[in-house]
């Protein structure tokens, strides 16, 4: 396939490869806690192959996330749902219409910021009720950091944190979901996002599906603590590294 031949080529002929491996374990992960694909998956992707970002993990962040809704329906919350789609197409157009203003270097850091900023949401402990109003800001916080770097989950799953977990899982994923389509949009008008980012992303789905498919066989044994602080420190270090990359390469 061109999509595979292409990143596979010059430079990093293991690319694919790292990135499968990446997918596979990034599916566990939201398979486990609702949150984890993109966080675990996009920092990496920016250093070793950065056309994955953000539009080829999107299409799979929307896969996985409409799988995890899919499996625990029952548990959504309408009101809530609606809320949160909202807030994520209004934050994917401000996301839009940075991304046709900034230069590709403000982009890089910005990308790393806001990974540094889904650290910080997930390390803060920061309650906050799960309300109409709430949900909504979060979807917009969400909308924002999804399009530019493909990780939106964190302030969804502030706000719900306090949910029952099926409920929390079912609801970020439903709403991570619609969020998803309405970046890619977003991505698609400002010519970001193209048939090539649509066919990798389907050739890495089978690993997608097959991590998802471990974490659900799995889950009653993993209680998915250490491996959580082990993803934020992986997307911190990896962001301080894109940092420095941007920096000295402008020196």
């Amino acid at each position: 396939m061109l999509a595979l031949s292409h990143l596979t080529a010059a430079g990093f002929p293991w690319a694919y490869l790292l990135m499968a491996v990446l997918v596979f374990i990034g599916a566990y992960l939201q398979g486990l806690g609702g949150v984890g694909f993109s966080m675990f998956a996009a920092p990496v992707a920016l250093l070793v192959s950065p056309e994955m970002v953000p539009g080829v993990l999107l299409t799979m962040g929307s896969f996985v996330a409409l799988l995890t809704a899919l499996r625990e329906w029952r548990h959504i919350d309408p009101g809530l749902l609606s809320s949160g789609v909202c807030g994520r197409l209004l934050g994917a157009a401000v996301a839009a219409i940075l991304l046709s203003r900034l230069p590709g270097s403000v982009m890089s850091l910005l990308f790393a910021g806001l990974i540094l900023l889904a650290v910080a949401l997930s390390i803060s402990g920061l309650r906050i009720r799960a309300t109409r109003r709430n949900v909504g800001v979060a979807g917009v916080v969400s909308g924002v950091m999804s399009t530019l770097a493909s990780v939106g989950s964190p302030p969804l799953a502030i706000v719900l944190q306090h949910k029952p977990p099926p409920e929390m899982r079912a609801i970020t994923g439903a709403i991570s979901c619609g969020g998803a389509v309405m970046s890619l949009l977003a991505l698609r008008v400002t010519g970001h996002y193209g048939l090539h980012d649509l066919l990798l992303g389907i050739a890495l789905s089978p690993l997608l599906i097959a991590g998802f498919w471990l974490s659900g066989r799995t889950r009653h044994l993993v209680t998915g603590t250490v491996l959580h602080r082990w993803l934020l420190l992986l997307c911190a270090v990896s962001a301080l590294v894109l940092v420095a990359k941007t920096v000295l390469g402008q020196v």
